[in-house]
């Protein structure tokens, strides 16, 4: 008798294990959203789509898939989504969040869905999707050279509106057409206008928060430490944000780009060695910025950089300071072309005189291609001798990927303290680095990573220190990543101070007073701090 009524205890201790720890179904999230007391408007499957074998959105899970099918995530598998939930208005997004709180999951909200791990569609726990797809107005005030931007828009729906209603407006961010504009302004935003004008989120003005409470605050309401924290520590860690307000840049009328591409060797590594010495010191009009990639001509690999540029200006203007300051790369006046501003997108995308409705192309990804990505920050110019080094490692691989983006300008003008985006004096260019590959197989995804790897081994002793600075835009888990909600600050550290120096004590001081209780967490977010 006694070990009966043991075993119906036990019995009963595991049911109840199960019901607080099940997770939840879709029908019970459905169920949340339709209750009065959430006021719900969503409408069914409009709103509201789930996980399928072949879905568009989600494929094989237990690889890891990002929604555009370019890479494995190597560091964790991710769950199914329990929902995507796709809100119509700010209210939908409210009744998520509350939702998500009630039922204990975890939600990703996603702009774009381009973040180089995943981590705006992939997690660890039980988890919903907020793709904000359907929240992508823009307006524009040119009077004040403003515009208020959903979340939800993409880089080249903003720049087609700008180029459409003016031909001396632009915006100050990537080149990347189908990137959305809430994470890429959020982790910093990299682009061809920032040593004139800074990165996207050096030009925010004002932001629209929703926070853990569903309470939408803007930079009035949510205070100067929130706002600081948004424009460039990773709004995710924070809340979901539903619009900015940026200062959009005047530009001329006519800007001018050339292409100078060369095979790698003894004359062209002294060229690129020559350009880390005065990319970042050139004039703010001009932005220089240096590819390193594989060609195949035959069956043969060749490796070979590129300078690809863009002057705020005339061919007359640049000739001659080009010959001043770079004449090593012999330009001329033929190589050159001028453009519009708009243009200047299309050609930094090699999609010169195709339309610019391509710009509203959401899917313009990798081409299905899996992908590993890490950065670097250089702060004295790397030896000729590494370049050959590198040139024989490319040889390795057919698509490998060295970007060189400089830096100085406006971005060495601001304080490393102005923003949570510390990379900023002292610093000569930044490295992305990449490798592609199309087999999507375990074998061959290791073979690639570990030659990443160990090139970003090799490159140890050429770039930044204590901490080696990396990119939150180049999102990289190798870094380190949090251990659910119990993750400490301490632990934190390892990866946070990579990203973002002094600053990730406080930003994660903020964290601790917008979102206490750390609901809005991810494999790589911000740890409350008290």
């Amino acid at each position: 008798m006694r070990e009966l009524v043991l075993s119906l205890f036990l019995l009963f201790l595991v049911q109840c294990v199960k019901s607080v720890y099940s997770t939840p179904t879709r029908e019970q999230f459905q169920n949340c959203l339709s209750t009065k007391q959430f006021n719900s408007t969503f409408q069914n499957p409009i709103n509201l789509t789930t996980h399928k074998p072949d879905s568009r959105v989600y494929t094989d899970f237990s690889e890891s898939s990002s929604p555009n099918s370019s890479f494995l995530n190597l560091n964790f598998t991710s769950l199914k989504p329990i929902l995507i939930v796709k809100p119509k208005s700010e209210s939908e997004i409210k009744q998520s969040i509350l939702c998500s709180r009630k039922l204990g999951v975890q939600v990703r909200t996603m702009s774009g869905g381009h973040d180089y791990e995943g981590l705006s569609y992939l997690s660890q726990s039980p988890f919903i999707i907020v793709d904000l797809v359907n929240l992508r107005s823009i307006n524009l005030n040119l009077t004040d050279d403003t515009a208020w931007i959903q979340s939800g828009a993409t880089l080249g729906e903003l720049y087609y509106k700008i180029a459409k209603t003016s031909k001396i407006h632009a915006f100050s961010a990537g080149i990347c057409p189908s990137v959305g504009v809430g994470g890429h302004i959020s982790g910093g935003g990299f682009g061809t206008i920032m040593r004139k004008h800074g990165l996207a989120s050096d030009n925010v003005v004002d932001a629209r928060l929703m926070d853990v409470n569903g309470k939408t605050l803007d930079r009035k309401t949510m205070g100067e430490d929130l706002f600081w924290a948004l424009r460039g520590g990773g709004a995710a860690s924070f809340g979901v944000v539903l619009s900015w307000k940026v200062k959009l840049a005047r530009v001329p009328e006519k800007v001018t780009c050339f292409i100078s591409q060369h095979p790698m060797g003894p004359s062209m590594n002294k060229l690129v060695h020559r350009w880390q010495s005065i990319g970042s010191e050139l004039d703010e009009d001009l932005f220089i910025r240096v590819i390193i990639d594989n060609s195949l001509e035959g069956n043969q690999r060749r490796v070979k950089s590129t300078f690809q540029t863009l002057f705020l200006g005339g061919i007359d203007r640049l000739i001659p300071l080009m010959n001043q300051k770079f004449p090593e790369l012999g330009l001329r006046s033929q190589d050159c072309s001028e453009m519009s501003w708009i243009e200047s997108i299309m050609f930094f995308n090699w999609r010169s005189g195709q339309p610019l409705e391509i710009l509203l192309n959401r899917d313009l990804r990798f081409e299905d291609q899996y992908f590993k990505a890490k950065s670097d920050y250089v702060q004295k110019p790397v030896p000729e001798n590494v370049f050959e080094e590198v040139t024989k490692r490319f040889l390795e691989q057919d698509t490998p990927l060295m970007i060189f983006e400089p830096l100085g300008g406006k971005i060495s003008k601001i304080l490393e303290t102005e923003s949570p985006y510390p990379h900023r004096r002292g610093n000569l260019y930044n490295i992305q680095y990449m490798v592609k590959w199309k087999v999507n197989e375990v074998e061959e995804m290791n073979k690639h990573v570990r030659w990443m790897r160990s090139l970003h081994d090799y490159m140890t002793p050429y770039v930044s220190k204590s901490p080696r600075g990396a990119y939150l835009n180049y999102r990289d888990l190798d870094l380190g990543s949090t251990k659910g909600i119990n993750t400490s600050f301490e632990d934190a550290r390892k990866w946070g101070e990579t990203y973002f120096k002094g600053n990730f004590k406080r930003l994660g001081l903020v964290k601790g007073k917008i979102d206490p209780t750390n609901f809005f967490r991810n494999e790589q977010s911000i740890p409350p701090l008290f």
